[in-house]
């Protein structure tokens, strides 16, 4: 990200950066949770950069897609290391020299949001034609003229680019150590079954990270162990409900990063139909996911309450036992960050792999992640009656 105007500009804007903290927060667990969303992605890595500033360190990735190989490069790197593997990735699989020096010169018709949005059509066109740099490229032959039942009929690029990425990007090793937690989401192509490979479970390696984002029929799927896996997106796009169903109940503080907001504006014409479609069918309704998860912790906590307040004659009842696995008194914070699209990007802005692009969504993600760690309450453990507390930036107002 350096060596030209749109560099200079994002190291001029990290100048405001997060506070460091002076201890953990009272959580077991900090996790961070990101969504899929192809280009969009590097919205995530500027998160995590306020995140490591600010001396967040997650206990638990749990990723889908581009989140996967975001949660990879965290996970599979030493803290120190992180920002610069992250940025290393981006860097390299936006590299497109034509679209970079049209950036670097400052061209008037990469200025105001019709000429940006040309552009941005431009870059796109350019990698459903070419595919993107060091991530996937177009097959030749095209996928009809191979033979039905090889990889190659059945997707329209080659992901080997994608894995000999993550396998100089990604310490395989230090994943499989268990030292931080990694999950990352795929759907058996032949059951349809949606699956979590984790390191808690699995010996994680780059087929698993490329399972999770290999969306058809752009991508092949991942073979594992003899089975056949594509894009846990097709399914759900948000691993929240992992974590928080799946997982150990812990106090846990839970930074989602999401690509798609599922509020917008009504459309107008076709092409924002389909960008409309792509946000609501890929935001995996979040809200409302939290909003459950709200409820089912006020039953937990009001549970744990009553129980205690029962006879101690009652306390062995084999009712009591099963109801005592269902109580608890965990608390979680959830935080959202939603990247908010701008008015140029329509629906290819999931592969617009430009590299200025990439830097603004970098940016965008950075700031929002340090304007909300400006909040206390986002690292304080809730006192609410239902020991969930959720802050959105966007909807809540507070800067």
């Amino acid at each position: 990200m350096h060596g030209t105007k749109e560099s200079a500009n994002v190291q001029i804007e990290h100048r405001a950066k997060s506070r460091r903290l002076s201890k953990r927060p009272p959580f077991e667990c900090i996790a961070l949770l990101l969504q899929g969303g192809g280009a969009l992605g590097s919205y995530q890595a500027g998160v995590y950069e306020a995140l490591a500033e600010a001396d967040l360190h997650p206990d638990w990735l749990a990723g889908i897609s581009i989140g996967a190989f975001n949660s990879a490069i965290i996970a599979g790197n030493a803290p120190g290391e992180r920002v610069d593997k992250l940025r290393a990735f981006w860097r390299e699989i936006t590299a497109n020299p034509l679209l970079s020096w049209a950036a670097t010169m400052g061209i008037p018709w990469t200025r105001g949001d019709f000429a940006r949005g040309l552009f941005n059509q431009m870059s796109a066109a350019i990698a459903l034609c070419q595919g993107a740099a060091n991530f996937f490229a177009p097959r030749h032959p095209p996928p009809w003229l191979h033979a039905d039942g090889t990889p190659e009929a059945t997707s329209l690029y080659d992901t080997k680019l994608l894995k000999s990425t993550l396998e100089r990007l990604v310490d395989f090793d230090r994943i499989n150590s268990g030292e931080t937690r990694l999950s990352v989401g795929a759907v058996n192509a032949r059951t349809g079954n949606f699956v979590y490979f984790d390191n808690t479970t699995h010996t994680i390696g780059p087929d698993h990270v490329v399972a999770s984002g290999s969306l058809p029929p752009g991508f092949p799927a991942a073979r594992i162990e003899g089975e056949y896996y594509w894009d846990g997106g097709l399914i759900s796009n948000t691993p929240l409900q992992w974590v928080t169903d799946y997982g150990p109940r812990q106090d846990t503080l839970a930074f989602q990063v999401d690509l798609w907001s599922a509020r917008g504006d009504l459309p107008r014409n076709l092409a924002e139909v389909a960008t409309r479609q792509k946000e609501i069918q890929y935001s995996s309704r979040t809200r409302a996911n939290t909003d459950q998860f709200k409820r089912m912790q006020q039953i937990r906590w009001a549970l744990a309450g009553l129980l205690s307040k029962l006879p101690e004659e009652l306390r062995d009842e084999d009712e009591v036992t099963i109801l005592k696995d269902a109580a608890c008194h965990k608390a979680y914070n959830i935080v959202h960050l939603i990247y908010r699209a701008k008015n140029y990007e329509g629906h290819s802005k999931d592969y617009e792999f430009s590299r200025l692009s990439m830097e603004d969504h970098w940016c965008a993600g950075y700031h929002d992640a340090v304007r909300t760690l400006r909040h206390p309450e986002v690292l304080a453990r809730p006192s609410n009656r239902d020991g969930v507390f959720t802050f959105d930036l966007a909807r809540d107002g507070r800067e």
